[in-house]
């Protein structure tokens, strides 16, 4: 069975929804991702200094007619809460990608907190949650996430389980 490059085709699927700006802070999970984003002539990417700078770039984007999608990790989720009010109060389009941390087989303890309480976070903030728990429903989850944000002015996002972007293990982050 050949693995399915779940990144390349979430890249395709923010191509077809007209993505044009991809803001992320620097993520292993999303690496792929972002380098496919980067080498896109077309997609302007915006490195973060933290998460939430992501949810005002994507106001102002929208407002100057770009579609944009936010990349993070769950642990940044926890950076975006207070600013988040703004996209549902604002009816602004909000696509957010992450990827899951704290989750089952996870080495590092600071994760888990976070990684448990991200979906009630973004959705007691009115964000609406779609999981990927295999690799193949990654593309449609995200097509099906931005046909929601853009053309119904709602945030949402796309929860990437920590076992499809892969888990980390204590050898490998210590050995570096």
């Amino acid at each position: 069975m050949t693995a399915i490059d779940w990144p390349l085709e979430i890249y395709s699927a923010l191509k077809d929804a007209g993505v044009r700006i991809v803001g992320y802070v620097p993520d292993g999970g999303h690496k792929r991702l972002i380098e496919l984003c980067i080498a896109d002539p077309d997609v302007r990417c915006v490195v973060l200094t933290t998460e939430e700078e992501g949810i005002a770039l994507a106001a102002g984007a929208w407002l100057g007619g770009v579609r944009c999608a936010l990349l993070m990790q769950s642990s940044g989720v926890g950076n975006c809460i207070n600013v988040l009010g703004m996209t549902h109060e604002c009816r602004l389009p909000l696509l957010v990608l992450v990827t899951m941390r704290g989750e089952q087989g996870e080495f590092n303890p600071w994760q888990v907190p976070m990684g448990q309480a991200t979906r009630a976070v973004l959705e007691s903030m009115s964000v609406a949650v779609h999981r990927v728990a295999a690799a193949e429903e990654a593309a449609p989850s995200v097509a099906a996430a931005a046909k929601r944000a853009y053309l119904g002015n709602s945030a949402q996002a796309v929860l990437i389980a920590q076992h499809v972007i892969g888990i980390k293990s204590f050898q490998e982050q210590s050995a570096r």
